[in-house]
């Protein structure tokens, strides 16, 4: 019998450099957000806008690695699952926000800054053995 699983891919631009932390017990994370942006022609042909904002994570070794490549402005194309992350906001309230756990990052051609680097296209796997990377909330420092 196949699991359940909820995956999702993305393809987007950054919308500020990755940023770079480390759990408790030293696992590396790479934070960044994508936006996707969706055009189109209302009734009257005006022309509609709307972008939508996601928040990717990406756990272990290959974090390290990318954080170089991913720089505001530069195009990714993202596959990995859907999460929802419990959280309180200033006010107190309980929210609860989706993520993408990012499992394979290919850098594509737009955006970036100069010199963005060629050598880093290509897909990079997230290593992980099972659907998680054996750490629990406690542990991711935000």
């Amino acid at each position: 019998r196949m699991s359940s699983m909820a995956k999702v891919s993305v393809i987007g631009n950054l919308g500020r450099d990755a940023e770079l932390k480390y759990s408790n017990s030293g696992t590396p994370l790479l934070e960044f957000a994508i936006a996707t942006n969706e055009k189109w022609s209302d009734r009257s042909g005006a022309m509609q806008e709307h972008t939508q904002w996601f928040r990717i994570t990406l756990w272990g070794k290959q974090a390290e690695s990318l954080k170089q490549y991913l720089t505001k402005g530069k195009q990714v194309y993202v596959d990995g699952k859907l999460r929802a992350r419990e959280w309180t906001d200033k006010e107190g309230k309980n929210r609860t926000s989706l993520e993408v756990r990012a499992e394979t990052i290919q850098l594509l051609g737009g955006g970036g800054r100069p010199g963005g680097g060629s050598e880093a296209s290509g897909a990079y796997p997230q290593e992980l053995d099972g659907d998680d990377p054996g750490l629990d909330d406690s542990s991711i420092p935000f």
